[in-house]
């Protein structure tokens, strides 16, 4: 009956109906999410339930449900000698986690490889993606700097939900193995973030003594008068002073108070910003490993300084009656992804411009979210400082490398208005349209291909622009553009956004 030379359907009983109507709307990936950083590294994987909004005739789908089906053991980073990563040690461990979770590495469709710390150094990181090279079209490998660390760790840990979920203030201290990382939340939003070179592994001892010192402590201890040496052995009340001396800098932070001569040498971000410090916080979370016994979650010691860290933590804030409640946001050292859930749009030919269609397809270009102020007179000087704050936020270098800016429209298409955003971005952008490299503005509303024609012929002439509308991006989504597709002038865009629990 399949030789008809038309058209046809054919009869479906009605609960098959309703399971093709069901796949066409929904989608079920399975992720993983891989955090390497200076101290630890594990990895799990998640089953990811995507659903297509609105009507069929959308091609967006948003993550309704998400489900940790397996954790692997945490992991104490390994290192070579020369203090390099050692990859092969964490190829077999990663290959390990697929066989003991029984999970065929073809099996997964989409993961997220977040790397921090050391693991983000420029001779570690292009090793450890070396691992990741056979899927690196589906997986996104994301180097997280101090900045993007601390919005990870409010993420990961459930401090940005929390706060959402009750519209108060909270402050997320996630006190990992070399940094203490801070997100100051309101209502959901990342406001401020700093980190500070304190962290539970800065020093490691086994039986014949000390066998790694990193800098910070060795700053601790000499404003201590303490001196540090490999193969010696820690007495313990040099041990109890540092720790001291390191909790009362997590205090600092915490109060939010001018830093002292120590910490301006510990600081790894800019402190602060002017007016936190009147600010009040409705309850302050701890996350990292620390925190797993902060939360009494770990008993076991690994020859660091985490036991003695979250003791005096938890003394401190015993004694301090005027600080907020302390609430559980409920992931400690599993702060982080879970994987990517990734998910394709068509962005008409009518709505793009494409300066270079040639130099597509672009992949895994990390999204900078932006929102501009559009008043009916927009002034590109602010533009410009949104569009710089966006790149601080998310630890990019300007022009290092490709990225996607996405911000929404609103108000009139006006010339003077497009040719306003157009000069604030270009401002922001130097090297990388010296560099050559696309100016790739991903835009909610219907501008792009008159915004991306300004930026072109008028603002930069010359300059390579991809300019799309009709997207809607956020903070830790990544794009890839395809190919023009000539029959139907679109441009397919894969999103892939980081997940956390």
């Amino acid at each position: 009956m399949h030789d008809l030379e038309f058209d046809h359907l054919h009869y479906i009983p009605d609960d098959e109906v309703n399971e093709v109507a069901w796949a066409t709307d929904n989608v079920e990936l399975r992720t993983v999410g891989i955090d390497i950083g200076s101290s630890t590294s594990h990895l799990m994987f998640s089953l990811v339930h995507l659903q297509r909004l609105g009507t069929a005739l959308s091609s967006r789908f948003v993550v309704i449900k998400r489900q940790v089906l397996w954790q692997s053991p945490i992991k104490l980073t390994p290192y070579l000698p020369d203090y390099t990563i050692d990859t092969d040690d964490l190829a077999e461990f990663f290959g390990g986690c697929y066989h003991l979770a029984q999970v065929d590495p073809d099996d997964v469709d989409s993961g997220a490889v977040i790397l921090t710390g050391e693991a983000i150094k420029r001779h570690n990181a292009r090793a450890i993606a070396e691992l990741f090279s056979e899927v690196s079209g589906t997986f996104v490998c994301a180097s997280a700097g101090h900045h993007m660390e601390c919005q990870m760790a409010a993420h990961g840990s459930g401090a940005v939900a929390m706060s959402r979920g009750n519209g108060n203030t909270v402050l997320n201290v996630d006190i990992g193995g070399g940094t203490t990382k801070l997100a100051w939340i309101e209502k959901g939003e990342i406001i401020a973030t700093i980190a500070i070179a304190v962290g539970g592994r800065l020093i490691v001892e086994d039986k014949t003594g000390m066998t790694r010192i990193e800098e910070p402590v060795r700053e601790v201890a000499k404003s201590l008068g303490i001196e540090l040496a490999l193969g010696a052995t820690l007495a313990t009340q040099d041990r109890q002073r540092i720790v001291e001396r390191m909790v009362r800098q997590v205090m600092r932070m915490i109060d939010r108070r001018a830093p002292d001569e120590l910490s301006q040498r510990l600081l790894v971000t800019d402190p602060w910003p002017a007016g936190l410090a009147s600010k009040t916080i409705d309850a302050i979370t701890f996350s990292g490993g620390v925190a797993e016994y902060l939360y009494k979650r770990e008993k076991r010691t690994f020859g660091d300084l985490g036991s003695d860290l979250s003791e005096g933590l938890r003394h401190m804030l015993a004694r301090r009656k005027d600080l907020p409640p302390v609430w559980d946001p409920g992931q400690g050292i599993r702060a982080t992804v879970i994987g990517a859930a990734q998910f394709s749009v068509q962005v008409s030919g009518n709505t793009i411009l494409v300066t270079k269609p040639g130099d597509l397809p672009v992949q895994n270009l990390p999204v900078i979210a932006c929102s501009f102020a559009m008043p009916q007179t927009i002034d590109p000087a602010a533009v410009t400082d949104a569009v710089r704050k966006g790149l601080a936020r998310a630890d990019i270098a300007e022009g290092t490398a490709p990225l996607a800016l996405a911000f929404p429209w609103h108000g009139d298409p006006s010339h003077a208005r497009l040719h306003a955003v157009a000069s604030g971005i270009v401002a922001a952008l130097p090297n990388t349209i010296a560099a050559g490299m696309p100016v790739v503005l991903l835009i909610d509303g219907d501008v792009g291909k008159s915004l991306g024609r300004v930026v072109c012929n008028e603002v930069a002439p010359g300059a390579h622009v991809i300019a799309l509308d009709g997207v809607q991006l956020k903070q830790f989504d990544y794009v890839d553009i395809g190919q023009v597709i000539e029959l139907t002038n679109a441009a397919p865009v894969i999103i892939k956004s980081l997940l956390f629990k």
